[in-house]
């Protein structure tokens, strides 16, 4: 095994990690941030998701919302046609969406600058958050793994999906 594949090997075990500690968290949670959301879905991450259920051998009869942007289908009573609520797990946690990926660290555009702002939501809005703001370490990790995610979401969207999903926020 050479360094860069040993590397990634214990980068990947530490990502583990992380999402393991995560899910303790959010399985305990009684805010659920799976309801009443529409996380943006890129043409890219659609095709990840479509993919991922295909090879998993998980069958959900049109999962995308298409509007004003493309977003996951939502049960009737409002939760992400993705959320197991028996499980309290997403489906496709390995290629869930940018924004889910990024949570609890949120984002803006200011209007200004144009510069995108980041924000850490308040422990009573999401518990994660709270664990991170006792411990710095894991929020400054967290931030470069969301920070890659949400810049890699504003690339892809199209420029209207991005100004109709900022004013919903």
């Amino acid at each position: 095994m050479n360094l860069s594949s040993k590397r990634k090997g214990e980068h990947m075990q530490m990502e583990g990690e992380r999402q393991e500690n995560f899910f303790k968290v959010c399985s305990a949670c009684k805010i659920s941030c799976c309801q009443d959301v529409r996380p943006p879905i890129t043409e890219k991450r659609e095709k990840i998701i479509l993919e991922f259920l295909a090879k998993n051998g998980i069958k959900i009869e049109n999962p995308f919302m298409r509007t004003e942007y493309t977003f996951p289908r939502e049960t009737m009573d409002g939760y992400c046609i993705f959320y197991d609520k028996a499980t309290r797990k997403c489906l496709i946690h390995p290629v869930k969406p940018e924004t889910c990926v990024a949570g609890p660290i949120t984002f803006d555009i200011n209007r200004t600058t144009g510069k995108i702002e980041w924000y850490l939501k308040m422990e009573k809005i999401c518990p994660l958050a709270g664990v991170m703001y006792m411990n710095r370490s894991l929020l400054n990790k967290h931030f470069e793994a969301a920070r890659k995610e949400i810049l890699e979401l504003v690339r892809e969207l199209p420029s209207e999906a991005l100004k109709v999903i900022l004013r919903r926020e």
